[in-house]
């Protein structure tokens, strides 16, 4: 649905030249929802400024829905725009029009017939749950009633894209989980590709399928939500994850006496992820009934990635080596994410 083709992007200044984007490639899927993750200053607002157009790369090309937006005139770039829709983080309202002429105007400036554009501003009120607030002025709503409006214009095209910028920034916790609420939901009923550009990890750990780490410019980690989630390589995305699960070792755990290797008599300190139905195994019960080793669980979480349950566990197995050994083959072969902390001497 996008493909991103060695895209840069420098702006010139008296100062000199400032390059924001790297050459950077990418692939978004059609009907998924892709999120993209930085710092301030990081490159991800002018990565999706390039996607539409509003700001044109230095280099590179940019392809929607198998059009190259890259080799456009202004005149057919205008044209394509209709197929990609955008949400701000300070919603961009117009204040002297009402939410129902909010929603309107992209559809008033293509000259559709008022009875289309009545028939689908009412269809787009009800989607965004906004049918009482048609009247309203922009200055009378809540920041999520806003975003509504916002998102709902958005859609007024009958776009195959929509693209987010910091959408939910500017909202509290509780509207923010609306807000992704209603884009998940106009996701799975429209199909609609969304692009999401954002600084927060719970954001996309909520929303997203897949995700890019975006810093000083380059593409430096992607993959699906789980990967990310569960196993970063990158010092900045073990940040953002850590800002949401805190994977530090208790002191009471890490003053125990530990070794890397194995030794006889060693107690394996293990961490295992499990996601999905596995969440849901009695794995535990297993390993104590069927391979004969005592399992102390130190720490335990649970919690969903996209409506996924993930759960983590750190445990220490306790057996002769020959019981420990199978135990942990079989905990390999269920396919959970296994890791070996230590050794407890």
């Amino acid at each position: 649905m996008i493909i991103l083709e060695n895209v840069s992007k420098t702006y010139t200044s008296k100062h000199g030249d400032v390059a924001a984007l790297n050459s950077t490639n990418l692939h978004i899927k059609p009907g998924e929802i892709y999120g993209i993750i930085g710092l301030s200053g990081a490159g991800k607002s002018t990565l999706v400024r390039c996607i539409n157009m509003l700001e044109t790369p230095t280099t590179g090309k940019v392809i929607v829905d198998g059009k190259e937006l890259t080799a456009m005139n202004a005149t057919q770039l205008r044209k394509a725009r209709q197929n990609i829709g955008m949400i701000f983080q300070h919603f961009n309202l117009l204040a002297s029009r009402t939410v129902y002429d909010n929603i309107a105007f992209p559809l008033e400036i293509q000259g559709q017939d008022k009875a289309v554009i009545d028939k689908k501003v009412k269809a787009l009120l009800d989607l965004v749950g906004l049918q009482d607030r048609s009247k309203h002025y922009p200055s009378q709503l809540s920041g999520g009633q806003k975003q509504r409006v916002g998102i709902a214009r958005a859609l007024a095209s009958d776009p195959k894209v929509l693209l987010c910028d910091e959408a939910t920034s500017a909202l509290d916790p509780q509207t923010t989980k609306s807000i992704l609420d209603l884009l998940k939901d106009i996701n799975k009923r429209l199909h609609i590709t969304i692009v999401l550009i954002t600084h927060q990890m719970q954001v996309v750990k909520e929303i997203c399928d897949r995700v890019a780490v975006i810093e000083n410019g380059d593409i430096i980690e992607e993959g699906t939500m789980f990967d990310i989630f569960t196993n970063p390589q990158k010092a900045t995305t073990k940040e953002f994850v850590s800002s949401i699960q805190n994977n530090e070792l208790p002191d009471m755990i890490k003053n125990m006496p530990m070794s890397p290797t194995y030794t006889d008599g060693a107690r394996p300190l293990i961490r295992l992820s499990f996601i999905g139905d596995s969440a849901g195994e009695p794995v535990m019960s297993t390993l104590i009934k069927k391979y004969g080793v005592d399992v102390n669980i130190l720490l335990a979480n649970l919690e969903s990635i996209k409506d996924t349950p993930y759960g983590s566990l750190l445990i220490e197995l306790q057996g002769d080596s020959e019981h420990i050994k199978n135990a942990m083959n079989f905990l390999e072969e269920k396919k959970l994410k296994v890791e070996v902390i230590g050794y407890v001497k």
